[in-house]
């Protein structure tokens, strides 16, 4: 049908005005990316009148996560200043803030700073949100050596920050070269020449991926960090318009251990941290973003050397089962556990035969090298250049991030997560 010149068309609007009005009558309608992206997958036509907010969400290995903590060690006057700081063992920044001879230390510490090749601070951090002691040694500027302990309760600041998290979905990782290489993004050396994949990002549900335009994603946007209510505080360092990121702040006290931990790979110790972000569906365009589904978004395959891109596939070539099982029927008791050598976060105790889910990554290292088959998830295959590639690991938990995502949605039909405009838009 031709539109007459100068006739009105109706363009469908929303704010976010409307969609909190609706929120506190209990009359919004909110759907997980997960939810709606199975509902177009099976063939429903998802309308703007039938949802209000979509619930994005994405759980991985976030190397650009700190933690910024002030608390007291000492009584006044007990030192100057402190000159050094390690929590459980784990090098802090001091400063910038002397805080010269009141007692108090205020530290930086990265997500990726390790005490030793398995501990490092993303375990320091699943540590303290689980409120357990943490050992404090301090060195002062004029020799003297403090030690103390403390748990989150006795912190009183203590932020957990981003300088980029939450790429708009990130890239997959091959060894094109003869050998094994270590690596970051890996749990164990990758192997060449295209022996296997591995791969970060959660596809269909990252955040970025369902409002690629950023039409409502902006600074002072509302989000959940590892289950805290946080804020987006601007874009990330190394985002592009084809590869944005975003930084955000959240208060550790109110944040939760399964969405955030220590994550080793085969180069040493890495930082797991995991977003939700509310997208309002302001009108049909955003709708239509929404929808998008793994099929259709992109994921360039680099060599793991130089990151050079060699290939690309989709998301859809390697999300096929999100959740390892583990079926203890299976287990034959190896005198020397494989899984327990390879499992990345610890999660797997070969003496009880059980996995701890809280600490499991669902990475799927542990599918690949159980002898016994104990394990199991459709990790897929991937042809590039007519050679068939296995995956070998996720460095992103989408199971955890459909939980957040789901925790999200409650939290807003509950009442107690409102959405918050932008108050500037995000420009890359």
């Amino acid at each position: 049908m031709r539109i007459a010149e100068g006739a009105l068309v109706s363009v469908k609007r929303r704010t976010i005005s409307e969609i909190n009005e609706k929120i506190r009558g209990g009359e919004a309608v909110v759907m997980t990316a997960k939810e709606l992206c199975d509902a177009v997958r099976g063939g429903e036509d998802v309308r703007f009148e039938d949802v209000d907010i979509v619930t994005a969400a994405t759980c991985g290995v976030m190397s650009g996560t700190f933690a910024i903590l002030s608390f007291r060690v000492a009584e006044p006057n007990t030192f100057e200043r402190a000159s050094r700081v390690f929590l459980n063992g784990v090098p802090a920044f001091v400063g910038p803030c002397p805080n010269e001879r009141l007692g108090i230390v205020d530290v930086m510490v990265y997500g990726t700073a390790h005490r030793d090749r398995k501990y490092g601070g993303g375990h320091l951090f699943r540590d303290l949100v689980l409120r357990r002691e943490v050992s404090v040694e301090v060195e002062t500027k004029e020799g003297k050596r403090i030690e103390t302990t403390v748990t989150l309760d006795e912190i009183p600041f203590a932020k957990l920050c981003s300088t980029r998290n939450a790429f708009r979905n990130y890239l997959a990782f091959v060894n094109p070269k003869e050998g094994a290489v270590p690596t970051i993004f890996s749990v164990k050396e990758l192997e060449g020449p295209f022996k296997e994949l591995t791969f970060s990002g959660c596809g269909e549900l990252n955040p970025l991926e369902k409002d690629s335009t950023l039409e409502t994603i902006g600074v002072g946007t509302r989000i959940l960090m590892s289950g805290a209510p946080g804020f987006i505080i601007g874009r990330g360092t190394r985002s592009t318009p084809e590869k944005p990121n975003l930084m955000g702040i959240a208060d550790m006290h109110e944040m939760l251990p399964e969405f955030l931990g220590g994550f080793v790979t085969s180069a040493g110790p890495e930082v797991v941290n995991s977003w939700a972000v509310p997208i309002p569906i302001l009108n049909e365009r955003v709708l239509e973003n929404v929808k998008r589904l793994d099929s259709e978004i992109k994921l360039v395959v680099v060599d793991v050397h130089g990151r050079e891109p060699i290939f690309e596939i989709t998301y859809a070539d390697v999300w096929k089962q999100a959740k390892v099982t583990f079926d203890a029927s299976k287990c034959i008791s190896c005198d020397v556990c494989e899984v327990s050598k390879v499992c990345p976060t610890g999660a797997f105790d070969a003496a009880r035969k059980k996995v701890d889910e809280v600490l499991c990554f669902n990475c799927g290292a542990c599918v690949r090298s159980c002898v016994a088959g104990a394990f199991s998830a459709e990790l897929g295959k991937v042809v590039l250049g007519g050679r068939e590639v296995p995956v070998a690991a996720r460095q992103s938990d989408r199971h955890k991030a459909e939980k957040l995502a789901e925790l999200l949605k409650r939290r807003i039909l509950e009442g107690s997560f409102t959405l918050s405009a932008p108050v500037e838009r995000l420009k890359f």
